[in-house]
């Protein structure tokens, strides 16, 4: 299936399952499970399955409020993101890792690991770089997700930026 099929049938289910039918509703949360834990595992991490399941509650409660069943995604995404920088703050992640802690080229553990350096980020700044980095969001978009100025957006991303390379690189 194509990606504009995918979609398409994403926006079918959503009117379906806006107008009361549960088997639609059902229908559509499987179809939007991958695409939200694709947002919500690199900003949550380790809680990316705990923050999957809150933003598809959330969804579940409030569609059928959503006006415009043509922004789903958009509207899924920034309900994905907002549970999943929700639910890493709650496990105290909030704090970042020392960027010294870096275990030493050459060290056994994996220092290049993808994972291990986006741990070391805050919530924030991994939230801004799956927005843009990941989902090939613009800088303005990104804020609007994440619900601050566009100057704001970009300042965390050159921020994130900076630490993942510091991270990668060490």
């Amino acid at each position: 299936m194509s990606p504009a099929a995918g979609e398409d049938r994403g926006i079918a289910l959503a009117r379906a399952a806006r107008a009361g039918n549960t088997l639609a509703m059902h229908d559509l949360l499987d179809h939007l499970t991958p695409y939200i834990a694709r947002i919500c595992v690199p900003i949550a991490l380790a809680d990316g399955p705990d923050a999957t399941q809150e933003a598809l509650v959330a969804v579940f409660r409030a569609l059928r409020g959503l006006r415009e069943p043509e922004a789903l995604y958009g509207w899924v995404r920034a309900i994905a993101v907002r549970e999943a920088v929700r639910v890493a703050r709650r496990a105290a992640r909030a704090v970042p890792a020392e960027l010294a802690d870096v275990p030493e080229r050459g060290d056994p553990q994996p220092a290049a690991d993808i994972g291990d350096v986006l741990a070391r980020l805050s919530p924030g700044h991994r939230a801004v770089l799956v927005l843009r980095d990941v989902e090939g969001l613009d800088e303005e978009a990104a804020a609007a997700v994440l619900g601050v100025p566009a100057g704001t957006a970009k300042s965390r991303l050159h921020r994130a930026r900076s630490s993942f390379r510091k991270a990668w690189f060490s």
